[in-house]
């Protein structure tokens, strides 16, 4: 990851690009029965599916969404935050090429990862078409969406994948929770001052936070956290995804180098398990909905670890707004 590639929230995640470099057909409504051309999935939500194509027999010609297994709860609506599990293969490949069941962890403690995605805005891991077909399903739900590469991918597709347009592709996706949130929220309340040494945050309505580095003090060199304003809601558990508005400056210059703000407003991202920055994880985990979050992250929890960044020496200085989980 580096600078270029951070000019949203999303460039703190560490996941890799699939088949796509950056859908749709309908829905049978049979919940699970076999359908000519149309691959078998079977498995407990939550679990990985076991998906299997019939020896010989041709996909169908169309892209198809179908509904595996119905969830309960409020439908997905198509501004809605969701967290997803998802696993895609090749029609006859028998292999899976991706998917949130495959994706390992940074410790044996910590929560798998999945994706945390906005309905109608661009995915890092999933075509348009198939995060699409999760609007109107409800959580807890199986989805299945079968088409070519070509139909569900389109010119974002990844010819180095190995992957050509008329190969057909098999996702399966389990929408884990959905949320409702305005992307231009922010939280209210009282904002107490900076602690002594820390940066000074002001925070217009629906602008990017004003944040100010103290002008004579050296940079931490352990991360610094403060809770300026303090919410009333949930408590946010490690593996949800965090639905926030935030600015990031550099402690070194003042130099503000991203925020929700000029992105469209808020937006979302796992927590609690190495999908962003350590300094994320170790002070969002255990705040609530509700919280302005002051964080000083010194580069060893930030991107000391990725020398290729431009920000792998910088000292990064956050105010996050939590806007709810999901």
């Amino acid at each position: 990851m580096n600078y270029n590639t951070k000019r949203r929230v999303a460039a703190l995640l560490a996941v890799p690009a699939l088949l796509f470099t950056a859908a749709c057909g309908s829905d049978d409504g049979n919940n699970g029965d076999t359908v000519e051309g149309v691959a078998e999935v079977k498995g407990k939500v939550g679990a990985k599916p076991e998906i299997s194509v019939p020896k010989d027999g041709k996909p169908s010609d169309k892209t198809v969404v179908k509904t595996v297994s119905a969830g309960s709860g409020t439908p997905i609506k198509g501004s809605d935050f969701v967290r997803l599990d998802w696993t895609v293969e090749k029609w006859g490949g028998d292999q899976e090429l991706g998917g949130t069941w495959a994706a390992g962890s940074t410790g044996d403690k910590a929560p798998r990862r999945q994706s945390i995605e906005q309905i109608g805005k661009p995915s890092q891991q999933l075509p348009p078409k198939v995060l699409d077909a999760v609007k109107g399903k409800k959580p807890g739900s199986r989805i299945l969406v079968q088409g070519t590469a070509g139909d569900l991918i389109g010119q974002s597709l990844n010819t180095s994948s190995g992957i050509a347009a008329k190969d057909v592709l098999i996702w399966v996706v389990d929408p884990v929770g959905a949320a409702s949130v305005d992307s231009k929220g922010e939280v209210k309340g009282e904002q107490v001052p900076s602690e002594a040494g820390l940066p000074e945050v002001k925070s217009p309505s629906q602008k990017a936070a004003v944040i100010t580095v103290p002008k004579g003090e050296k940079a931490p060199k352990d991360l610094k956290q403060q809770v300026l304003i303090k919410g009333d809601g949930k408590k946010v558990e490690a593996g949800q995804g965090l639905i926030a508005q935030y600015t990031g400056v550099k402690w070194e210059d003042g130099k503000k180098f991203d925020s929700s703000w000029d992105h469209g407003g808020a937006t979302a991202f796992q927590i609690g398990n190495g999908s962003v920055v350590a300094g994320w994880d170790k002070g969002l985990v255990g705040k609530h909905v509700g919280d302005r979050v002051l964080l000083v992250i010194p580069p060893s929890l930030g991107y000391g670890a990725s020398p290729s960044s431009e920000l792998a020496k910088n000292t990064l200085v956050f105010t996050v707004d939590i806007l709810g989980t999901v």
